[in-house]
């Protein structure tokens, strides 16, 4: 399991404000891909063009559990359930005021509904792909190391590495 505290080193550090719980998923489909999305556009943050899991807020008197499972259906259109947790990284975003709790699960589909975004960060998500665990972790290495592409990389690219090295070990079996 994963425990990391992340510093953004790429904004100005002006103090936070508030704390947002994250619930990301490591999606499995029946041919054991993972999903990532692609995120691309412009706000404050400059330039957005990046690999990102998905996931989101918890909202108030949801567990993360409920939570992962609730943006799953939103952001991928499927109803799944969570085979393990991964691990626990806080991050932040200064340029936003934010800390970050996110937690990671893995989960497998059982069944494809319908994307129904719900939230204005959904609108920059470009695509939605299904690719082998290891391409994943290829797509972001080679993800830039600026600006938020490098605060998603570093949170993200741990928690990748660590679903691969459970599954190799037979920690865990996606089934």
């Amino acid at each position: 399991m994963i425990n990391l505290y992340l510093n953004d080193d790429q904004y100005p550090n002006n103090g936070i404000n508030h704390i947002r719980k994250v619930a990301r998923g490591i999606l499995f489909n029946d041919k054991n891909e993972i999903c990532i999305l692609k995120i691309y556009g412009e706000d404050i943050f400059g330039i957005r063009d990046y690999y990102e899991t998905p996931g989101g807020g918890v909202d108030d008197n949801e567990s993360f559990e409920e939570a992962v499972l609730r943006e799953l259906d939103e952001e991928v259109g499927v109803k799944s359930h969570i085979i393990a947790f991964v691990g626990e990284i806080e991050d932040y975003y200064n340029l936003i005021f934010r800390k970050n709790i996110n937690r990671y699960f893995i989960c497998k589909i059982d069944e494809i509904t319908r994307i129904h975004h719900v939230s204005e960060g959904d609108s920059m998500i470009k695509d939605l792909l299904f690719v082998p665990l290891e391409e994943a972790i290829s797509l972001y290495e080679k993800m830039s190391d600026y600006g938020v592409s490098k605060l998603v990389k570093q949170r993200e690219l741990p928690i990748l590495k660590e679903v691969k090295r459970m599954i190799d070990k037979k920690i865990m079996q996606i089934s």
